[in-house]
């Protein structure tokens, strides 16, 4: 745990340093949000306030451009030798990545509070209850842990940050093709088939309704259920890319 919060400590000073980094995550939601309430909002016709339903989508979306960045920063210190350095030091290889993904996860936090405090000033009104924000708080953060195992194993696996940049593109776009902006049931047989079971959409309808003040339903599990298979998954493949044996880049 120290040295995990010692690389945490390290990944919160580049994002200090780096303040395009913040900004890097928070433009293309914002500009998302901003284009579906005010252009396309106008042409839809879901009986409901458009920017309360689009919220839960605009948080993951969120997440997704959030970690997306750290492929990048995980590819850049392979290139610069970083990552070598610490597998010949005496410190924890787990907490090399794992002081990365905490750091990933507490910037999501942020951005998605930004998010919110603009929804807030465009005129939403969330009816979530303490218990609703704390499974909001709660989902939010283990899919941007389980985004960020994907992403750091992603940024391990390419050999040039350009190559990082593309490799994290399915999870960030994969929300867009989900239930963020529309219902599964207004869309065509093959569409609908493959947003319903991907796993964004129970994750944004599980936040849809802790947002609305609704109980807590079977979206809820299949999100906590989604998340954690991507984070193992995404964990063994970044731990096995990282004990690997250097090889020239």
């Amino acid at each position: 745990m120290t040295d995990a919060l010692t690389m945490l400590r390290r990944d919160l000073l580049h994002n200090r340093r780096n303040p395009s980094t913040m900004f890097g995550a928070l433009i293309a939601p914002v500009l998302m949000l901003l284009m579906f309430v005010y252009i396309f909002g106008a042409a839809t016709d879901l009986g409901e306030d458009y920017l309360g339903y689009v919220v839960p989508g605009i948080l993951v979306l969120c997440i997704g451009y959030s970690v997306g960045q750290t492929a990048v920063a995980v590819a850049t210190d392979m290139n610069e030798g970083i990552i070598n350095r610490f597998r010949t030091m005496g410190i924890s290889r787990a907490a090399v990545l794992t002081g990365r993904v905490l750091g990933t996860v507490l910037r999501t936090l942020l951005c998605v509070a930004v998010i919110l405090g603009l929804t807030v000033l465009m005129g939403y009104r969330p009816h979530a209850g303490v218990a609703g924000w704390l499974v909001v708080a709660g989902i939010v953060a283990l899919a941007a842990f389980a985004a960020a195992w994907l992403t750091t194993a992603m940024g391990l696996s390419v050999r040039t940050v350009v190559a990082a940049s593309y490799a994290a593109l399915p999870v960030t776009l994969l929300p867009i093709l989900s239930s963020a902006f529309s219902p599964t049931e207004r869309m065509s047989p093959g569409v609908r088939a493959f947003t319903e079971h991907q796993p964004y959409t129970p994750i944004i309808e599980a936040l849809r309704d802790a947002l609305d003040g609704a109980p807590a339903g079977a979206h809820l599990g299949w999100a906590v259920g989604w998340s954690a298979a991507m984070a193992l998954v995404g964990y063994l493949w970044a731990r096995a890319r990282f004990t690997r044996p250097p090889t020239p880049r």
